[in-house]
């Protein structure tokens, strides 16, 4: 909502907030109507326009949170980087690519002549690498946990992005009304200066009831564009949310529900958060990745084989008395690697592991705190805030409007001084933006309360 209290031309007048000042006579000479009429036009049918401007459709906060989810940056990166970390299990689970080999052995440096000697021959092999038993299990398993893990950081994300999301639409909801409670009080107070101006004039007033009236509303138009501009900066926040334009005008609906049901006893909220919550299943996976790969170092240990088989061609003739063609050699290999360095490598290795797993379950047992503190804030946040809303909505703002109606027809007659009255606008203008801060901050809490549990459904 943009409001814009400066002076504008209107069908020839001055537009000075909402009164109107003719700025020319109607003795001017005929060229200068000419003249104005030209000038007039162009801004009446730019005038006619406004209508269309304000059929601009509303942002709901169902549609602020449907555009982050589907088109913030930082979410679709995260989901690419798990997408990705899925491909990678079934890559370290498999065995590694068999090795092909194409060998000349034994040649002669003299003729290089594969028939020449007994020994020379042109062998081609195959070899296979076959990691002890349970290692490549292993490896896949810790794997396949870090890309769950890295599913749940996107719904965990994602819960952020639309507590953010929800927040941001809500405070500028806020913003809006506040806006509207000071247009509204700079319209009570143009009335205060027009009944001590009549005063005034009639002799019963003072001037300086008009001049502290005029201050008053000087201080609404002070806090009107100090509002405009929380608002703008708060719109720039939403906007890059949602990926759109930070200069996007967003316009948000007047009215919305001011239901505010019960939620579900602490308890009851720290259970469902402990199994649904992304952060908690996130960290449990990390945690299983942890012991996984503490159990591979473990199996390090333990030696890997390599197998492999070679068929050997040879030429020529074996010599006199036996004679014949030379036979061709069929090899057959195994082997093993040897982990002989314990205390350097391997039994580092394990205490490294050790060392990470129990890191992973400090860092749980963190977030498990963490979590229950969310939940606890918001609900106690929202309970007090639902109680304000229901004690400005049903008494204080009822009863500082009728003070303040009482306050001003008891000035009229000069039975009540005029400090007073407006000491009565200022504390009706201070509870008016406090009943909208209050529902404002009702909804945060109960946005931030989803996102700390992890579900929508948290209410008895």
């Amino acid at each position: 909502m943009s409001i814009d209290r400066g002076p504008t031309t209107h069908f020839g007048k001055l537009v000075t907030g909402r009164r109107y000042v003719p700025v020319f006579r109607c003795g001017t000479t005929a060229v200068w109507k000419i003249l104005l009429l030209a000038l007039i036009l162009p801004a009446a049918g730019w005038s006619e326009e406004l209508p269309q401007q304000a059929t601009a459709k509303y942002l709901s906060m169902q549609d602020a949170v449907a555009a982050v989810v589907e088109n913030n940056p930082s979410l679709a990166e995260m989901q690419a980087r798990y997408e990705a970390l899925a491909e990678i299990p079934s890559q370290l689970g498999t065995l590694p690519d068999p090795v092909l080999s194409l060998n000349a052995l034994n040649l002669p440096t003299d003729s290089f002549s594969v028939g020449q000697e007994a020994m020379t021959q042109m062998q081609i092999g195959i070899g296979q690498v076959m990691p002890f038993p349970g290692k490549l299990a292993l490896k896949e398993g810790a794997s396949e946990y870090e890309a769950q893990a890295a599913g749940h950081s996107v719904d965990e994300m994602r819960l952020q992005l639309v507590r953010n999301a929800k927040s941001s639409w809500w405070q500028l909801y806020f913003l809006d009304r506040a806006l509207d409670v000071v247009a509204s009080n700079q319209d009570l107070l143009r009335q205060f200066i027009q009944v001590a101006k009549t005063k005034y004039e009639v002799g019963d007033g003072l001037q300086q009831d008009v001049l502290l009236a005029q201050l008053e509303l000087s201080k609404l138009f002070d806090q009107e564009i100090k509002l405009q501009a929380f608002r703008r900066n708060q719109a720039i926040r939403l906007n890059v949310l949602m990926d759109t334009p930070p200069d996007d005008v967003l316009v948000l609906p007047e009215k919305v529900g001011t239901n505010m049901p019960d939620v579900l006893d602490e308890n009851k909220l720290y259970q469902q958060a402990e199994i649904v919550r992304p952060l908690l299943k996130q960290k449990e996976n990390d945690i299983n990745a942890a012991q996984s790969r503490l159990e591979l170092a473990r199996k390090e240990f333990y030696p890997d084989f390599k197998l492999g088989v070679a068929y050997g061609n040879r030429s020529g003739d074996n010599p006199l008395p036996r004679g014949g063609s030379r036979a061709d050699f069929l090899s057959v290999m195994f082997s093993v690697n040897m982990p002989i360095y314990q205390k350097r490598k391997l039994d580092k290795a394990v205490s490294q592991r050790s060392l990470e797993l129990r890191k992973t379950r400090n860092s749980f047992r963190d977030k498990w705190a963490v979590v229950r503190s969310e939940i606890s804030s918001a609900t106690t946040d929202y309970i007090q805030a639902r109680e304000l809303f229901v004690l400005f909505k049903s008494g204080i703002v009822p009863q500082a409007k009728q003070t303040v109606s009482s306050m001003l027809a008891a000035y009229q007659v000069s039975e009540v001084d005029f400090l007073n009255l407006v000491d009565s606008q200022v504390t009706l203008l201070n509870y008016e933006v406090q009943y909208w801060k209050a529902l404002t901050e009702a909804n945060q809490a109960l946005a931030r309360l989803v996102a700390a549990v992890g579900k929508e459904d948290i209410y008895e």
